[in-house]
């Protein structure tokens, strides 16, 4: 019988993918201010868990019960890996349903001057993300950048310092109401509830991005099936995030189209053969394909392939440099740009990304887990073990809580009052 234990799970419910990941904290490390922020979170993976995805498209979820199926067969893969009950989860949000937006709101401190205290920053806060939404939109996160105290700005951690006015710079990211209950209903029903739900890039950045990227500013760009997510960075905290309507899915179904052949035959030919850019082919080698149909194989060769994919390649690299121009970052980043996602797998989309965008490209996979199977260290994986080290932030932010409590019951048994 599994074991029954508080172990740490990420579910990650894609268009190609929904992926269970178990881990258990480690040694616990000092937390950053935030949940996601720099520094490393130990966790040690215990299992995983692989479905295909079978009721989403573009991350949204399309067919309830063909989703819940999924979530299933993933997670009992997981479990059995891991030996451990899946109970709860930390679940990813993703899709073209996502908007932000940034803002700006203040609290006065009174007419003399005097300490901020933690209330002080959670009112400045509040009073940010006090914007006006439709009904059909709820806020998944508010993402402190910068304090301001009368009107000094830059301040990242206000608490201690003296001032009578008090604002805060944020940036809020808001999903559809439905489409994340429908998420948390698919979860619900395949027997896992969801402890918090968290946009997907931004665990992919935890997983992937350095502190020191963050600081100078860097663009990640986590290219899934249906979509691809945009996330910038720059001063250590979160400017800008998008959507893009483009994933590898569209790749797949442009050489289907193109070379005539059955989806999964396309999807297969695209990753053992395929090249975003003709330029940085060694050879033009041959490649036999399947039909539609009862039609016999036909052999093409990798320069159509090329032909088909390389335009798909430009579009979507031109959509995410004009989504970072109108973030007002196209000639800012200072790190540069990061791929991860398995469509940034593709052969050549590196070299095309930086011809487009005129900055300098990496492809990232995460690295962060112990005892992570090379299968599991791959850039479709990014998300998945963002939300693992997200939960980890979250479990040891919770025991710190629980150990602080405990230390302030002492001191007032023994007479010492609360401090």
């Amino acid at each position: 019988m599994a074991r029954r234990s508080r172990n740490l799970v990420a579910l990650d419910i894609g268009s190609r993918k929904t992926c269970v990941l178990i881990g258990a904290p480690e040694s616990a490390a000092p937390a950053g201010p935030d949940p996601i922020g720099a520094g490393e979170a130990n966790v040690r993976l215990l299992g995983s868990g692989v479905a295909e995805s079978r009721g989403t498209r573009r991350g949204v979820i399309v067919n309830l019960e063909m989703t819940v199926a999924s979530i299933r067969q993933a997670v009992q893969q997981a479990e059995a890996a891991a030996g451990a009950t899946v109970e709860s989860a930390m679940v990813g949000i993703a899709g073209m349903h996502l908007k932000s937006v940034n803002s700006r709101g203040g609290v006065s401190l009174g007419s003399r001057p005097r300490d901020i205290t933690r209330e002080d920053v959670r009112s400045a806060v509040d009073a940010a993300r006090a914007i006006s939404l439709p009904e059909d939109r709820e806020v998944i996160h508010v993402l402190p950048q910068e304090f301001l105290l009368d009107a000094q700005n830059g301040i990242r951690d206000p608490i201690g310092m003296i001032g009578s006015r008090l604002e805060a710079n944020v940036h809020i990211v808001t999903a559809s109401a439905a489409a994340t209950q429908n998420v948390v209903t698919a979860a619900n029903r395949a027997g896992v509830l969801v402890a918090d739900t968290v946009l997907e890039p931004l665990a992919a950045a935890d997983a992937c991005l350095s502190a020191d990227e963050k600081e100078l500013g860097v663009a990640l760009i986590d290219i899934g099936g249906g979509t691809s997510e945009l996330i910038v960075f720059e001063h250590g905290a979160v400017r800008h995030t998008g959507v893009i309507p483009v994933g590898g899915d569209h790749f797949s179904n442009d050489v289907a189209v193109g070379l005539r052949t059955p989806i999964p035959e396309a999807e297969r030919i695209k990753c053992r053969y395929g090249c975003a850019l003709f330029d940085i082919l060694k050879e033009d080698q041959a490649i036999e394909i399947t039909s539609v149909g009862d039609r016999p194989p036909r052999t093409v060769f990798q320069r159509a392939l090329c032909d088909i994919l390389g335009p798909r390649a430009q579009e979507l690299i031109t959509l995410i440099r004009d989504e970072l121009r109108r973030g007002g970052y196209d000639r800012a980043l200072g790190a540069g740009v990061v791929l991860t996602g398995g469509g940034a797998r593709l052969h050549g989309m590196i070299e095309v990304a930086e011809r487009i965008l005129e900055k300098p490209v990496r492809l990232a996979i995460p690295r962060r887990l112990g005892n992570m199977p090379p299968d599991i260290e791959q850039p479709e994986y990014s998300a998945a073990v963002g939300l693992l080290l997200y939960a980890g932030r979250l479990e040891r932010l919770e025991q710190q809580r629980h150990v602080g409590f405990g230390e302030r019951l002492k001191k007032l048994m023994r007479g010492e009052g609360l401090s």
